[in-house]
């Protein structure tokens, strides 16, 4: 495995920056046998202190793939194919191989499938769309959002509502839920 959305999440886009979003993910791998790869956050920011606060956009933490998730199924051989490819239920899987809560029949409740990026479709950061970089839950600030499921109201694929990593931008950083999320990433392993 070298791909997976958080089964748990944020009630808030304060992830502690970049670095506390990879921690988050380091953390998970580690509860499922797999933290000697080093795992990180598909997330843009604006400025990041570790990069000299320049933008980072998030293809640019991912390495080059290919990617798998849990059941082995490959998301995606290359960044351009993850970012031609839209989301999908049996692939965007958790760490422990359980789809994410979304818009697909019969799915639980809660609807969980914005998955938190701060990106556009092809991955760069998108301004104003990070939430401070990952450190704020103003009310007053947003992020933008993917949908893991790739599927909107009544299970619409077409369009943004598709798009596994910039569908739209979620109710506020103060609360992630609202619009059909809980303060889930994505995390990668990079190469």
């Amino acid at each position: 495995m070298s791909f997976f959305v958080t089964s748990t999440g944020s009630k808030t886009a304060n992830l502690g920056g970049l670095r506390g979003a990879d921690q988050i993910c380091q953390k998970l791998a580690s509860a499922v046998g797999l933290g000697d790869k080093s795992w990180h956050a598909y997330l843009s920011a604006e400025r990041d202190p570790d990069n000299g606060n320049k933008p980072t956009d998030a293809r640019s933490r991912i390495g080059t793939g290919p990617w798998s998730n849990a059941k082995g199924v490959v998301v995606a051989k290359s960044l351009d194919e993850l970012h031609a490819r839209k989301g999908d239920v049996d692939v965007f899987l958790d760490e422990r191989g359980q789809r994410v809560p979304g818009n697909w029949p019969d799915s639980p409740k809660p609807n969980a499938h914005d998955i938190l990026t701060g990106s556009t479709a092809d991955g760069r950061v998108m301004a104003g769309k990070t939430c401070n970089d990952w450190t704020s839950a103003a009310s007053d600030q947003q992020a933008q959002v993917g949908h893991s499921d790739g599927l909107g109201p009544g299970g619409n694929s077409s369009g943004r509502y598709a798009s596994w990593n910039s569908s739209h931008e979620n109710g506020s950083c103060g609360d992630t839920a609202p619009r059909g999320g809980a303060g889930r990433i994505y995390c990668f392993a990079a190469k």
